[in-house]
């Protein structure tokens, strides 16, 4: 286990322009994003093509491809990391029922994804479309639904991942839930 300040001092020299930097950060992070993506894909049924291995790669293999992004510290990271796992989960999930849709209808609901694949699949699409929506209305909430909808943090590890109280990761979930079941029936209809 690296201690935290490995990660910022990293981070710093990499926004120095030190191109090496990112590269030495894989080994430091790699089991904290593996333990992350574990905790996504254990919603996803098993069987999937999509594994904990090969979505921390592809999330790596993104962040990479934006390694200048200025990145204050390993908290800042993993928030970073929690939208790049959610890129990539939405892109599979386009894929599972990209030639069987017509729209977008799913109902929302944040507590479990349903067990039929394409429908689990639409369902995220859905969560994914929706956020953009409401990252209009109230970024921080969006984020905080990103990380524990996406990322499957706690509301600890949320709270902690975007410098913010926990209790205002508690408030603003739960009306980030209410918004997006809302915003999703009438999607539905």
């Amino acid at each position: 286990m690296h201690d935290p300040q490995t990660i910022t001092i990293l981070l710093q020299r990499c926004r120095e322009g030190d191109s090496d930097s990112f590269d030495e950060l894989i080994p430091v992070v790699y089991h904290e994003l593996k333990r992350i993506a574990h905790r996504q894909l254990a919603r996803w049924r098993p069987g999937q093509t999509l594994n904990t291995t090969a979505l921390v790669h592809e999330s790596y293999a993104r962040l990479a491809r934006n390694a200048g992004v200025d990145l204050d510290n390993r908290k800042h990271f993993y928030a970073v990391a929690a939208r790049a796992m959610r890129s990539v989960v939405v892109d599979y999930a386009r894929s599972l029922f990209a030639d069987k849709r017509s729209g977008i209808r799913a109902d929302i609901d944040l507590a479990s994804l349903p067990d039929d694949g394409p429908a689990r699949a639409e369902q995220v699409v859905a969560v994914d479309q929706l956020l953009e929506k409401l990252e209009a209305l109230d970024a921080q909430m969006a984020r905080i639904v990103e990380c524990r909808f996406f990322a499957a943090y706690t509301l600890d590890e949320t709270a902690e991942a975007l410098n913010i109280s926990r209790r205002t990761v508690q408030r603003k979930w739960q009306r980030g839930r209410a918004w997006l079941a809302a915003m999703g029936s009438e999607a539905g209809q």
